[in-house]
């Protein structure tokens, strides 16, 4: 199925996410109520609610989204990455959405990540409607039969039918022989970096290597060979990448 679909009809993303307040102390009093809650089905007998506030960026009611990283192949096939970021989420969700419309103006295309079925593309439509817009159809699957939905998911690719099988992106890569995306920092340090570093540009480099590194699966699942340094153009900030 993969080798049918053309290159430039594939949108690759990865975002980066943080917990919502800098600590748990900041959280207005009924959200960190709810947070008690939510962190007793997965904390420790020795830890607390706040102990594992670090861990609120991955759920789309206690986080948000602090950078969305693109990439689309380009006419000679090289790929070009481009990233939307900010402190002002909806600000960054509004400027990914005019890129997102735009390459789904015409029909065909194809959303990419890695885990992106069960954590990008969720994340990001709860996080648009909790920010008051509108869903477009690219992620939208109301009313869509399964053949209709345009999601491709890398670590599902990989899993061959294999229901139990999780694979991460830095595994896949270094299997591969893909130059791995984790010679930095890992997700589970961004929201220290995000508050406490307060080192957006970091975050930034971190998930533009994630974007490159799925589209070099995406090519090695194709059997096709890896792209070279100078097949990769890395746009500035918000520049549109259509």
């Amino acid at each position: 199925m993969l080798e049918h679909i053309p290159h430039r009809n594939i949108f690759f993303l990865d975002i980066e996410t943080v917990p919502e307040y800098p600590s748990y102390e900041d959280m207005p009093r009924g959200l960190r109520d709810l947070w008690n809650k939510k962190a007793s089905y997965f904390c420790d007998e020795d830890q607390t609610p706040a102990d594992v506030y670090s861990r609120a960026g991955i759920y789309a009611e206690f986080g948000k989204i602090v950078c969305i990283c693109c990439g689309i192949f380009t006419a000679d096939n090289s790929v070009r990455i481009c990233s939307y970021s900010g402190n002002e989420e909806k600000t960054l969700l509004i400027q990914f959405l005019s890129a997102l419309n735009a390459f789904f103006s015409v029909p065909g295309k194809r959303l990419c990540a890695h885990n992106g079925k069960e954590f990008d593309f969720p994340y990001l439509c709860r996080r648009m409607i909790i920010q008051g817009l509108k869903l477009p159809s690219a992620l939208s699957l109301q009313g869509k039969k399964p053949w209709e939905v345009s999601h491709l998911d890398t670590m599902e690719l990989w899993k061959f039918g294999d229901f139990k099988s999780y694979t991460s992106l830095a595994l896949l890569a270094t299997v591969l022989d893909i130059p791995t995306p984790k010679d930095d920092i890992d997700g589970s340090r961004v929201w220290e970096v995000y508050w406490k570093e307060k080192n957006l540009d970091r975050i930034v480099a971190y998930c533009r290597k994630d974007v490159i590194t799925i589209a070099q699966v995406f090519r090695r699942l194709r059997g096709e060979p890896l792209l070279a340094p100078e097949e990769i153009e890395i746009l500035p900030c918000k520049q549109e990448i259509i």
